[in-house]
């Protein structure tokens, strides 16, 4: 790495370095449905200032000149930068890479957008992989292996994620891996050969994990009962929540916040993967998650209250869980059974786990909590006495609580999950 950076170095060296370097500034994600812009410019293309402009600004003022080579010099790396990942120059306007893809330009534009990328006029700003990218996607409708309207949730599912890791990849990676020792580089100039370095094995690495993702996925649709359970299935849903979370964002640095939520979102990811559940999304102070099994649920419950409670640098944690229907779309999870997980969490005590009467009794219809705990004691005494068969080996125990009206779903009877014995 720091050869890399040393060799680039030198050829980063005819470029000086903006005058009032203001930092890196974080892009704010534009709402659904509009458009996006990174590196500067509309849709990922850099913004490059016109010659008028330039001209305009030398003529009006004596430091204007030093600041107009400034922006030069960061536009030349950014144009660099966008070369070096692209792997290809501009060549085509987005009416010539829809021509050359054979598709009508409101197709490529609803494309283009559903990807998260910007409407850039006629701007010759466009590769040879934008116009292969259209041509693979129309080609696929086409054929009839997708319908217009699932490519396009295809183009807006890949473009959201990825648009998501790209930002985090490049605020991490410049944050921890950019803090210059005696290179003498500022961070614009050291992000080429970072970029450079990382660019490939970064690339080997998301294909992988895609595939790893998608042979997992297509497993559980292999093993779906029917079609209908393809879309809707039957699934354990659970939030776990962080108490007093708004009160901690006014105590704490924005630095300190946002170390604590890495760490909330890493051992909450990591929990529910050793365990067999998936993560379905991070909100912050709060993430979903959801299992086949109740009992894997329960687990994962019960595992995030015990390792939050031995960790004092974390606020306390509430965790609801829900076993019913549960509707599937682009990687998230919809339906009453989801919302009623949410209200769970939010009226369950600290360092607890309430689940509802469905969870229940699918822990007593598969044997990991007794259906009561009269008829367990009975069965454990039977079974000491020799007038039963074998001891029933329960992992959890359930509690039924008060019955309490829940907004928007009427009364609910939670019930409180913990450990046996």
């Amino acid at each position: 790495m720091g050869q890399g950076a040393a060799g680039d170095r030198r050829r980063l060296g005819r470029h000086p370095a903006r005058r009032g370097h203001r930092g890196r500034r974080r892009a704010r994600r534009p709402p659904e449905g509009s458009v996006r812009a990174s590196g500067g410019g509309a849709g990922g293309v850099p913004a490059e200032p016109s010659t008028q402009d330039r001209a305009d600004a030398a003529g009006t003022a004596p430091d204007a000149a030093p600041a107009a080579r400034g922006e030069d010099d960061e536009n030349n790396i950014a144009i660099r930068l966008e070369q070096l990942i692209l792997g290809a120059d501009r060549r085509y306007t987005p009416f010539q890479a829809a021509r050359g893809a054979g598709v009508s330009m409101d197709l490529a534009a609803r494309f283009w957008r559903a990807m998260g990328f910007a409407d850039i006029g006629q701007v010759k700003a466009l590769t040879e992989a934008d116009v292969l990218a259209l041509r693979r996607l129309a080609g696929l409708v086409e054929a009839g292996l997708l319908s217009e309207a699932m490519a396009i949730q295809v183009a807006r599912s890949t473009g959201q994620t990825t648009a998501r890791l790209a930002d985090w990849q490049i605020d991490s990676f410049l944050e921890g891996l950019t803090e210059p020792q005696d290179s003498g580089l500022t961070r614009t100039e050291i992000t080429y050969p970072l970029v450079e370095l990382l660019l490939p094995e970064l690339e080997e690495f998301l294909v992988y994990v895609w595939r790893r993702q998608l042979a997992a996925a297509t497993g559980r649709v292999v093993r779906a009962q029917d079609d209908a359970e393809m879309v809707d299935r039957r699934l354990a849903v659970g939030f776990a929540d962080l108490v007093g979370f708004t009160r901690l964002t006014r105590r704490l640095e924005e630095e300190e916040l946002g170390e604590l939520v890495e760490a909330f979102e890493t051992t909450c990811s990591d929990l529910v993967a050793a365990h067999g559940g998936r993560l379905i999304k991070t909100l912050g102070d709060e993430v979903l998650f959801s299992a086949d099994d109740a009992g894997v649920a329960a687990e994962i419950g019960l595992r995030l209250i015990e390792t939050m409670t031995h960790d004092e640098t974390m606020p306390e944690l509430r965790v609801g869980i829900a076993f019913g229907t549960v509707t599937t779309r682009m990687g998230d999870v919809f339906g009453t059974t989801v919302n009623l997980a949410s209200r769970l969490t939010s009226i369950a005590p600290k360092d607890t786990v309430l689940v509802d009467e469905a969870f229940a009794e699918e822990l007593g219809r598969i044997g990991e909590a007794p259906v009561s705990e009269a008829e367990a004691a009975a069965a454990e005494k039977a079974a000491e006495e020799g007038t039963g068969g074998p001891a029933p080996s329960y992992r959890f125990a359930l509690q039924p609580m008060w019955q309490r009206p829940v907004r928007g779903l009427g009364v609910v009877e939670p019930w409180l999950l913990s450990r046996r014995g």
